[in-house]
């Protein structure tokens, strides 16, 4: 960090702008730092000659020749604030400042002029000054200028219009003619004056001759007593000047005396202040002297911590990259393998997902042929119940029948005694054994046996399942012959 150390003239500022300042700051010395901008403002003030071409309520134009020392108001901050904002950046000798003080000028001049006649302007030509430095100052404020002093010429005509000319030569001529009737008037008064003076002369000349004589010997008397009276003052006199005299000899040579010593004192502390001031400059020079071998020491210790810096850095950003790179390998060898375990997953799922609308899809045709075979079932159940006249047991002996299920328990009931030795009882109407090669009706005789046994087979089934014969096969009876 650079910082630079201004110190303004005595008749110059330091503006200042930029980091940490709001908006300018006017100081006489002060540390520059780093993103700020300083900028030196003259406040000495400038002289500026105009000639202002104005015209009178008549219409009647002439010249004001006039010459303004203006500068900037030192005695006020905010007009200071206000000279560095807009004058500052310009010379105060160029055309730009100049122009906008003789604009003012003329604008105010010329706005005055043209509200007053040619003899109001004439004759007051102060107030005129006056009002006219009023106006301008006005308007110079608001730029935080001053008019330090103006001086305005006299009133000059325009080429052209000679109206001051003509009114120089009207006067002139109204003075040498009045001057030439004063003459007159002068030369006929001093005549009869010096006659009449003459005449009164003679008059008083013998009666001042007489009051002469007596006022003379009167005087002489008093003389003689003034003239004695007047050495005694005179020699009085003479003494208090003498020791007037002698007091002022001797309070000049304490004067004397004491100036001798106020001079010496003053170039003893002339001498001395030279001497102290000698110093200061030195400790200035050995100030900055330090405070450049400390910024110089700064640089290279700076410098020197620079390149460590950037060399630990660099060290530090290869780790880093290496292990980066490191990470990254198997950050994306993780990656593929979380990809493959993904795409594995995705497959398994898509096959169960595929075996499963395959079982659905199964499941689906196994419940459509179900429903199929349920509704071809039910309408051939309806088709039987119709064709055996809604007798649901009779339905019921068919289906058994047609099912094999009599056939089937027959067999599992063989099975049941298969191992077993039962008794087997034959039962006949009376007992008697047929013998069917001898016998013409043996057909009919072996129906007969057949139906002979059906009620013990019957009641044997029915003990046995509890199921009763169908009704067209017959009806079993108890014991007791019911």
């Amino acid at each position: 960090m650079v910082l630079w150390y201004k110190v303004a003239s005595a008749s110059q500022y330091l503006a200042i702008t930029g980091a940490g300042i709001a908006d300018i700051k006017l100081e006489k010395k002060a540390w520059i730092l780093p993103g700020q901008s300083c900028t030196v403002v003259d406040v000495s003030p400038v002289n500026y000659t105009f000639e202002v071409q104005a015209m009178s309520a008549e219409k009647l134009p002439f010249i004001l020749p006039a010459v303004f020392t203006i500068g900037p108001r030192v005695d006020d901050h905010e007009s200071l604030i206000r000279y560095a904002r807009l004058i500052s950046p310009h010379d105060k000798l160029s055309n730009h400042v100049k122009d906008l003080v003789q604009g003012v000028i003329e604008g105010e001049t010329r706005v005055l002029a043209a509200s007053m006649t040619m003899e109001e302007i004439f004759k007051g030509t102060k107030s005129f000054k006056q009002e006219v430095f009023e106006k301008v100052q006005i308007e110079l404020n608001q730029f935080g200028l001053l008019i330090y002093n103006a001086n305005v010429k006299q009133l000059v005509d325009v080429s052209g219009h000679e109206y001051f000319s003509y009114l120089g030569q009207k006067t002139q001529q109204e003075a040498a003619n009045q001057a030439k009737v004063d003459v007159a008037e002068a030369r006929m008064k001093g005549e009869i004056g010096a006659k009449q003076r003459d005449g009164e002369t003679q008059k008083n000349a013998a009666k001042i001759d007489t009051e002469t004589k007596v006022y003379a010997t009167q005087r002489i008397g008093v003389g003689k007593k003034e003239e004695v009276k007047v050495r005694s003052e005179v020699k009085i006199y003479e003494n208090q000047r003498e020791a007037e005299v002698a007091e002022a000899n001797a309070e000049l040579a304490m004067k004397k005396a004491g100036w001798d010593r106020q001079a010496k004192m003053a170039e003893l502390e002339a001498d001395k202040a030279v001497a102290i001031r000698e110093a200061e400059l030195q400790m200035e020079v050995e100030r900055k002297n330090a405070v450049r071998q400390t910024e110089k020491l700064k640089a290279e210790c700076l410098s020197k911590a620079i390149v460590d810096y950037e060399t630990k850095v660099q060290e530090a950003n290869w780790e880093l990259y290496k292990k980066q790179k490191i990470a990254e390998a198997a950050l994306y060898e993780q990656e593929k393998e979380a990809e493959g375990r993904r795409a594995l997953a995705e497959a398994a799922f898509f096959a169960r997902q595929q075996q499963a609308d395959g079982e659905l899809y199964a499941k689906k045709k196994e419940a459509e042929g179900m429903l199929a075979l349920a509704e071809a079932q039910g309408l051939y159940l309806r088709k039987l119940l119709e064709s055996l006249g809604g007798n649901y047991a009779a339905l019921r002996d068919y289906l058994l029948i047609t099912n094999g299920s009599y056939s089937e328990m027959a067999r599992i009931n063989a099975e049941a005694v298969k191992g077993l030795q039962p008794k087997i009882s034959v039962w006949t109407n009376g007992g008697e054994i047929i013998d069917r090669s001898q016998s013409s009706n043996g057909a009919m005789q072996e129906l007969a046996g057949v139906y002979r046994m059906l009620p013990p087979l019957f009641e044997t089934v029915q003990e046995q399942t509890g199921m009763l014969p169908p009704p067209w096969m017959g009806k079993l009876t108890n014991s007791s012959g019911n």
